[in-house]
C-alpha cells in the first residue's frame, strides 16, 4: 500500500491536462478546504474529486470488487472512506462550493472523451449542475 498515491494519479492528471489545455486554471488540493479537493476553481466556487473506484466504493461499477481476504478490514477501511467522502462534501456545499465528482472508470478509454467534455460543460456552463460521472 505504500505506492498506492494520493495525488498525481493517472486519472487526476487525464483531467488536469484536458482542462487545461482547454484553457481553464486551477489550484491543486488546497489544504484550507474540507477533503483537500483535487482540482479547486475558486472564481466558480467548483471543487472536483477524481475518485478510484476501488478506494472510494464505485456502487455498481466492475471496477469495485470487495478482497477475498481481510475482508472485514477491507470493508471497515473503504467504508470510511465513503464516510469521509460524505460529510468532506456535504461540508463543502455548506460553504457554498460546488462539489463534482469523477469515477476513473469514467476515464477509461471507452468513456473518456465525453467524460471531460461534459465536465468542461459543466465548469463552463452558468446552467449546468453538480454532475456525477
Amino acid at each position: 500500500m505504500s505506492r498506492i498515491r494520493g495525488k498525481d494519479t493517472k486519472p487526476e492528471m487525464l483531467v488536469r491536462q484536458y482542462l487545461h489545455a482547454r484553457g481553464l486554471r486551477y489550484r491543486l488540493h488546497t489544504k484550507e478546504l474540507p477533503g483537500k479537493p483535487d482540482l479547486v476553481f475558486s472564481g466558480l466556487r467548483t471543487v472536483i474529486f477524481v475518485h478510484g473506484c476501488f478506494w472510494h466504493r464505485h456502487e455498481g461499477c466492475r471496477y469495485f470488487v470487495v478482497p477475498k481476504t481481510r475482508t472485514d478490514f477491507w470493508l471497515n477501511k473503504i467504508g470510511r472512506n465513503v464516510a469521509n467522502d460524505e460529510r468532506q462534501q456535504q461540508e463543502l456545499r455548506n460553504q457554498g462550493w460546488r462539489v463534482l465528482v469523477v469515477w476513473e472508470c469514467e476515464l477509461r478509454p471507452l468513456h473518456r472523451e465525453r467524460t471531460l467534455e461534459r465536465l468542461f460543460y459543466s465548469l463552463t456552463a452558468p446552467e449546468a449542475e453538480e454532475l456525477e460521472y
